[in-house]
């Protein structure tokens, strides 16, 4: 059966001194996007983008080179044979070095997951005994690939009866938590509160089915390029208003959203004033 889409990557995939031919397939469909062109309005043409160089004006693209910026306005430029010939192992061979809990992982690194095949029939054995073996442990093995022009740290493991391999973000490019939460105060919370989110959590629990979220914004998206297709006029709808900044009693609001999906919410806790007052009503 063919594979949809093209390799992103041919090579091996080794433990220690075991290495098997594959090939990396993409695992995300991107052809559902709805991708919008900019366009001339009084012709109704497509805007064209020219690659120019300042003080020359328009270039070939025969002409262009990579590089990189050392000083102001002043480049080293690389040739595709220069770039092609760097010897790095992980161009060719994405080595397992490390075995990892699949827990250990915070979700923060998780970027894009693409899906490990065996490159031919022979690879086939390989390639399974060493899914199973992941499995069995429920373990994630760790490595680097160099794909698009670009050294990845990688995680492989089980998924259905292959391999998926999730690119990972460095640890330099996650920017750290404490600018966006140093600023929140310190408030001592109500314990019943906490208790009924823990509820209203318990409530909406269930295992995660991708199939029930949908794209809504694609899909009107679409249904609004069909109605102009057919030269209808498309009559703006008024937008919401906007939610005022008013004061909520948060108790009173996780009461109500407990009792809303099929929980009892407890009575209200009485004041000590209103306790006092009915203990001397039952005393007289």
């Amino acid at each position: 059966m063919p594979r949809p889409g093209r390799a992103y990557w041919k090579g091996f995939l080794r433990l220690s001194l075991v290495s098997i031919p594959v090939e990396v397939y993409s695992a995300v469909e991107t052809s559902s996007a709805i991708a919008l062109n900019q366009i001339h309005k009084p012709s109704g043409k497509r805007v064209n983008y020219t690659k120019t160089v300042q003080g020359i004006g328009p270039v070939e693209s025969a002409d262009i080179v990579k590089g990189y910026q050392v000083d102001k306005d002043i480049y080293v430029t690389l040739e595709p044979h220069e770039i092609e010939a760097l010897k790095v192992e992980s161009k060719k061979t994405l080595d397992l070095q490390q075995f990892i809990d699949a827990s250990e992982i915070d979700p923060r690194y998780f970027e894009k997951p693409y899906y490990i095949v065996p490159a031919d029939e022979h690879a086939a054995e390989g390639y399974l005994v060493i899914r199973e073996a992941l499995r069995g442990m429920n373990k994630l093995g760790v490595g680097q690939i160099t794909m698009s022009g670009r050294e990845h740290v990688v995680a492989v493991g089980p998924v259905e009866k292959g391999l998926v391999m999730e690119v990972l973000r460095y640890a330099d490019e996650v920017r750290s938590p404490n600018p966006y939460f140093s600023d929140l105060p310190p408030l001592k919370l109500d314990e019943e509160m906490v208790t009924l989110a823990r509820e209203l959590i318990s409530k909406k629990a269930a295992p995660f089915e991708p199939g029930r979220f949908r794209d809504s914004y694609a899909e009107a998206m679409k249904t609004l390029i069909a109605e102009k297709a057919k030269g209808k006029r498309i009559v703006a709808r008024p937008s919401p208003a906007a939610p005022e900044g008013k004061v909520v009693d948060l108790l009173d609001a996780l009461r109500k959203s407990l009792k809303a999906n099929g929980g009892s919410s407890p009575a209200p806790a009485k004041s000590p004033a209103k306790r006092g007052r009915t203990e001397q009503k039952r005393a007289s």
